[in-house]
């Protein structure tokens, strides 16, 4: 199958209609990759990175169908961010924890104020291209999800617990931007999303705890 075949394929309708839109091979590929890598995050499994590349390559062909050129160019960041995430992951803590896996910890006052920072001026900066520079119909959430989405994988990566707040905003905006573009299967998707994300923040929370009591004899056993 040459290149152009597998493009049409990809792009041709699975479901001739779904709330009004079809839903093309590609969405399908995005929404079950895009579920099992978040999945994979909530219960912090190595695979969730490589499964979380394939989602990335299904969403590029997808968003740029559909006239999302700021989530186009972050499924190309995102891969790219991918490659640190999952060798941060492997890597993890070694002089922390003998099982040399990353912990989960929170962010830092300077981590929260440079987050914060780059949100605001990134999505006024990228909404201010995308309004002058391309055709775009919806710059300013684009140019949100696209920002956001940044500084909660960098957090992601790190293992900051606070990654889920941002994710769960993101996913927020994302639900009526997709539905606007008449792409109703990644939006529903990302109604999953959100529940898995909240989900996540749940599991995360309850593994932080767990740790922390684990961690207590020890440290008591230290100062004694």
């Amino acid at each position: 199958m040459t290149m152009t075949a597998l493009l049409d394929w990809m792009n041709s309708a699975a479901i001739p209609n779904l709330l009004g839109s079809p839903v093309s091979w590609i969405e399908i590929i995005g929404f079950v990759t895009g579920a099992a890598c978040v999945y994979g995050v909530a219960k912090q499994k190595l695979w969730n990175w490589p499964i979380g590349m394939l989602n990335n390559f299904a969403f590029i062909i997808l968003f740029l169908g559909a006239g999302l050129y700021g989530e186009t160019v972050l499924q190309v960041i995102f891969a790219a961010v991918a490659v640190y995430g999952w060798y941060n992951w492997v890597r993890g803590n070694a002089a922390t924890d003998s099982r040399n896996d990353l912990p989960i910890r929170n962010a830092n006052t300077k981590e929260i104020i440079l987050g914060a920072a780059a949100t605001l001026v990134g999505t006024a900066g990228v909404a201010m291209i995308l309004t002058h520079g391309t055709d775009s119909q919806v710059p300013w959430p684009d140019a949100f999800v696209l920002t956001a989405s940044l500084v909660a994988t960098y957090g992601q990566a790190k293992k900051i617990f606070q990654h889920w707040y941002v994710w769960i905003l993101i996913d927020v905006v994302s639900i009526p931007l997709y539905f606007s573009r008449g792409l109703a299967l990644t939006a529903i998707l990302y109604i999953g999303f959100l529940a898995l994300c909240i989900y996540g923040l749940i599991d995360w929370k309850r593994t932080r705890q767990l740790e922390t009591t684990a961690a207590t004899p020890e440290t008591v056993a230290a100062g004694a």
